[in-house]
């Protein structure tokens, strides 16, 4: 039976607090120089809860808000708009949360129905449509720069499924790849591809063992690669009042590669030590072998559960490269630094292609999620440099927007938003991506606080101008 006393979570104190307001505000502050050729807005996703929660309140609970920075002529200007959903909408008519979270039993007989898409996770710019993502339902069609939300898209009704939040875009054929997972019954796993011109041309099914938690993939300019982790749904655990969904660190991790337009009896699996990865870098092809670089972790325990199997370094990120050889079938897998981060990106220009750059957010020590510097990884050297926030002050993802008519991979800025607690206030951080050590290229004062969240996008100036 639900709980009707809520909990108050870490992740509803200090900056994880959701803020009330929808703002918008232009001329902001600038402290240093924002540059000329830097045109675009920067767009981050994240929980924001209109309400108190029905039991308790887990992070990923909170409706999508979406925080904006438009960047243009050196000024800036903010504005944050909730996704409207069907639950946003629903629960604003009602005063009240009407769903409860994921750390609360179902509610399969709620009058209002089952559709708790919350839309807070991620961004995708594709084929003239901005969408906001949540892995558990349709993307939201969103306005630019007004932050509008036009409602869901579903690809003309060919969408008949879940979608990733985190689906991959190809710059270079146009296509969009994603995935979508079902847990309790199958099929535990399907496998689409979008036009450039935004039609949906192919769901198929992959054939998985169990129902798993997917929360990424990868894709090369020829194949694409599921990751079967542990993570695993087992509806027996409900039975022992357990939650149904744990990682299992005695179930090996598995790696299907597909080719890109392939199908399910093309997969091939390659296995390894038990493992969880949350975010991709990037992937490619080199030579026999199809290379991944990602954020590894030995174990996790995401659902607050008292089921995890007590791995000290567990939920601990560090990025690691796997290679796959198609050739001997063999998978070696290698730890790249000592140093635990996350929300790791490349130049989206690149995705699916050899990269010498990648970007990361590092992690603090401790049990919130906080990130108190970035750091620039050469994979050609092994090498690394690293900017700090200071002290009190952390930030999030930070994505990379290029220069215009950049010259090369990394000529371009890594943008963030930064809350000081010193202070109690966001702004914007403008960082060089090719001197990311030296001094900081411009700071935007925000208008208001802009709580801890997930992840970010980089519109450009065309983009903005050919959103539908």
């Amino acid at each position: 039976m639900t709980s009707t006393t809520p909990t108050l979570s870490p992740f509803l104190t200090n900056n994880f607090a959701p803020v009330k307001e929808e703002i918008t505000a232009d001329n902001l502050k600038v402290i240093g120089e924002l540059p000329a050729d830097l045109s675009g807005m920067f767009v981050r996703n994240g929980p924001n809860p209109q309400f108190s929660s029905i039991g308790q309140y887990h992070w990923f609970d909170g409706d999508g808000m979406l925080h904006g920075l438009r960047i243009n002529n050196g000024k800036a200007s903010y504005r944050n708009r909730y996704v409207r959903t069907h639950k946003f909408q629903i629960e604003n008519q009602e005063g009240k949360a009407v769903w409860a979270g994921l750390l609360e039993p179902p509610q399969q007989d709620n009058p209002h129905g089952t559709d708790t898409n919350r839309a807070n996770t991620a961004l995708v710019y594709h084929a003239g449509h901005f969408l906001a993502l949540w892995e558990g339902g349709a993307p939201y069609d969103l306005k630019l720069p007004d932050l509008t939300t036009i409602g869901k898209h579903t690809f003309n009704k060919k969408l008949q499924s879940s979608f990733t939040a985190h689906p991959k875009v190809d710059a270079v054929t146009g296509e969009m790849m994603f995935i979508s997972y079902s847990m309790p019954q199958p099929p535990y796993l399907q496998y689409g591809i979008i036009s450039a011109s935004g039609e949906l041309l192919r769901t198929i099914p992959i054939d998985l063992p169990v129902g798993v938690m997917m929360h990424d993939f990868a894709i090369t300019e020829n194949y694409t690669i599921f990751f079967d982790l542990p993570m695993n749904f087992r509806p027996e655990r409900v039975e022992k009042g357990q939650f149904p969904i744990a990682f299992e660190s005695e179930t090996p991790s598995r790696f299907g590669i597909i080719p890109r337009h392939g199908d399910n009896s093309e997969v091939r699996w390659f296995e390894t030590p038990a493992c969880y990865i949350y975010h991709t870098l990037n992937a490619y092809e080199e030579g026999d072998e199809v290379v991944l670089v990602a954020c590894r972790m030995s174990a996790t325990n995401v659902f607050v559960t008292n089921e995890g199997d007590g791995d000290p370094n567990g939920d601990i990120p560090y990025l690691y490269h796997w290679r796959f050889n198609l050739k001997t079938g063999e998978v070696k897998e290698e730890k790249l630094d000592e140093v635990p981060s996350e929300f790791p990106r490349v130049n989206d220009e690149l995705v699916g292609r050899k990269t010498r750059y990648g970007y990361s957010a590092r992690v603090v020590s401790g049990d919130l999620p906080l990130f108190d510097g970035l750091i620039k990884y050469d994979l050609d050297t092994g090498k690394s440099d690293t900017y700090e926030f200071g002290k009190g002050r952390y930030g999030g993802e930070a994505v990379f927007a290029p220069r215009l008519n950049a010259s090369s991979e990394d000529d371009g800025w890594l943008v963030t938003f930064v809350y000081d607690e010193n202070t109690q206030t966001s702004e914007l951080v403008v960082v060089n991506a090719q001197d990311i050590s030296g001094e900081t290229v411009a700071r935007v004062i925000l208008p208001q606080r802009v709580p801890y969240g997930f992840h970010a996008s980089w519109i450009s100036e065309m983009q903005l101008i050919n959103n539908r």
